[in-house]
């Protein structure tokens, strides 16, 4: 069963929609790729191929646009993509966590998130900055540095918003300790269009700081497609729902 809510949000200026999928079970809210919308994981059938897990009760599925995302494709300057990118983050913090947990009917659940491509990168970065409300994240075929897209120099609410870059300077405290006990699994194939260095980086970074990561990579017949995230998905999601 699907069900969607949508509402205006001021802190981004858009409207936002947010979709679910199943009843029972783990939240988990995956991101789409760059220019995705909230039903881009229906339409690519990723959603079916983690049908099993759903009917189940091990998994309900969670969706929201790929708005900061698809700001890299507009032309903006690096400072309204940073502002971007900020205000997005705190719109998921605070409206779509909300949201879930309310349609979780807990106040605390804790939320399991992932994505591919940018969706990865989105995946990584709300983990990292609220380790207090996603207790993992599956990052698949990442990009992680996208400061490459920007169209003039990186600004601060972009390195604040870029785990790659800022997580070498985190310093000891409460989100770092909390870092500690959280999970990042990456994965990645070899095929066409794949950049394995993009999770090798990412997992370095957090290596480095001592936060828990792992990174699994498949073959040269696994392409950066929805060919192979139908098939890493409900194989990972298993493993991290257990």
């Amino acid at each position: 069963m699907k069900a969607v809510e949508r509402w205006h949000s001021d802190r981004v200026g858009a409207e936002v929609n947010l979709a679910r999928w199943g009843t029972f079970g783990t939240p988990l809210l995956i991101f789409p790729t760059a220019g995705g919308d909230f039903e881009e994981i229906e339409r690519f059938h990723l959603v079916g191929a983690l049908r099993d897990l759903i009917d189940e009760g091990r998994i309900k599925v969670y969706s929201v646009d790929s708005l900061n995302g698809r700001i890299f494709f507009t032309g903006a300057d690096s400072a309204h993509v940073g502002w971007m990118m900020t205000a997005f983050d705190s719109m998921i913090r605070h409206e779509v966590v909300p949201a879930i947990r309310a349609d979780c009917r807990s106040g605390s659940v804790e939320i399991l998130t992932a994505g591919a491509s940018i969706g990865a990168f989105n995946a990584l970065e709300v983990l990292c900055r609220h380790p207090d409300v996603f207790s993992a994240a599956l990052c698949v075929s990442g990009t992680f540095d996208l400061a490459k897209w920007l169209d003039g120099p990186p600004t601060s609410d972009f390195y604040l918003s870029s785990p790659v870059h800022y997580l070498p300077h985190l310093v000891d405290g409460d989100l770092l300790a909390m870092l500690r006990t959280r999970f990042v699994l990456f994965t990645h194939g070899l095929g066409r269009a794949e950049d394995p260095g993009e999770s090798w980086r990412a997992a370095a970074a957090l290596g480095a700081q001592g936060i828990p990561n792992r990174v699994d990579e498949w073959g040269p017949e696994w392409p950066h497609d929805w060919v192979t995230w139908r098939e890493m998905f409900p194989h990972y999601v298993d493993e991290l729902t257990r």
